[in-house]
């Protein structure tokens, strides 16, 4: 009885490039121990779509080729390395986690980034310090997987990151903000205001902000308030306001919907068609962000505030779609506004508002019964 499995190996060596295609591909539907030997050859294959057959094919066959692979991370050829990486990136393989360490260090960037993704994966804290140094890498891609790689670890990243947040480099700084925003421990949250308002760069105030958002711990609340008068903050400090869910913002993002209290410095442009009209173009964003505030918090003091902001047709869709949020006690505020409303757009929003929050006009008796 002939062996399958020996013969795609022996296909392998084909001088037909679409049979050893064939070979590897049949090989992983097996998913045989015996190829795995054979398939890691493969990767050296001068042809892209047998690399690419016996890469699949590795992966299907999974842990029992990871001995195999781990070692493969030392192989010369770049096109091996990027894919025993691509591969164990995928598999909780605890014995990979030094040699793919090793990796973080590899002048092959597409090394580096699979090699943060899988230690992410692998989530064990012995990788921390040396992905720090990732989320300044001059490849944008390694620094993304570097900083969810820290955010998955989790807990054990925490102190490191905290003191990363004090780095002289920018960028550093940034990411370490982005990792704890997605960590969302409690302890980074005064240093992550510490950050946000008095960081030297804009963009690392900002991602302070975002990451306290994301947090959304009531201990970021009174710098978040301080935070909305920096106007390269204020989008990002407004949106955390409404992400912490917290009364106390209602008052300050009805103000923003409102358009009160804008910072003296922000940019205004004139109004097309209107020589004396000015139009703010970074206001719009916060306000849009505030009426989002608003409807996650879903405080009833922001219900009027919200059925004004129909009439603006820069934040018509927004407003009625933080009204649809609130349920069926906007539904007597509204029908009043709407009583004097001759706007059939506003209208036309209102009727939309009312039918998505399951408002039912009631029945109305037939005469004579």
């Amino acid at each position: 009885m002939s062996d399958r499995v020996l013969e795609e190996i022996a296909a392998l060596r084909d001088e037909d490039w679409a049979l050893r295609e064939e070979a590897a591909t049949l090989l992983g539907d097996f998913r045989d121990p015996r190829a795995v030997g054979p398939l890691v050859e493969a990767l050296h294959d001068e042809d892209r779509a047998v690399r690419e057959a016996a890469t699949a094919a590795l992966r299907k066959i999974g842990p029992p080729a990871a001995p195999a692979l781990i070692a493969a991370l030392q192989d010369p050829n770049g096109n091996v390395q990027e894919a025993a990486v691509a591969i164990l990136k995928d598999m909780t393989t605890p014995e990979a986690v030094e040699p793919l360490i090793g990796c973080l260090t590899s002048k092959n960037w597409i090394v580096r980034m699979h090699a943060a993704k899988a230690l992410g994966n692998l989530r064990d804290e012995r990788a921390v310090r040396q992905l720090i140094p990732l989320l300044m890498d001059s490849v944008k891609a390694v620094r993304v997987d570097a900083t969810d790689a820290l955010a998955r670890i989790g807990r054990p990243a925490l102190a490191t990151l905290l003191a990363a947040l004090r780095h002289e480099e920018w960028i550093l700084r940034l990411h370490a903000c982005e990792a704890l925003g997605k960590i969302g421990a409690e302890e980074a949250v005064a240093p992550l205001c510490e950050v946000m308002l008095y960081d030297r760069d804009a963009a690392v105030r900002q991602d302070a902000a975002k990451a306290l958002g994301s947090i959304g711990h009531p201990a970021a609340f009174d710098a978040l308030v301080k935070a909305v008068t920096d106007l390269s903050v204020r989008p990002y400090a407004v949106d955390a306001l409404g992400r912490l869910k917290d009364p106390r913002a209602v008052p300050i993002l009805i103000d923003v919907v409102a358009g009160k209290n804008r910072p003296a410095n922000a940019r205004r442009v004139p109004v097309c068609g209107d020589e004396s009209g000015e139009l703010d173009v970074e206001e719009m964003e916060v306000q849009s962000f505030a009426i989002g505030g608003l409807a996650a918090i879903g405080d009833d003091r922001a219900i009027e505030p919200l059925i004004r902001a129909l009439k603006d047709t820069r934040f018509r869709a927004a407003a009625a779609s933080a009204l649809s949020k609130m349920g069926l006690r906007i539904a007597a505020p509204l029908l009043a506004a709407m009583k004097t409303e001759t706007d059939s757009n506003i209208l036309f929003h209102a009727r939309g508002i009312l039918s998505a929050v399951g408002w039912r006009p009631a029945p109305t008796m037939k005469e004579g019964v």
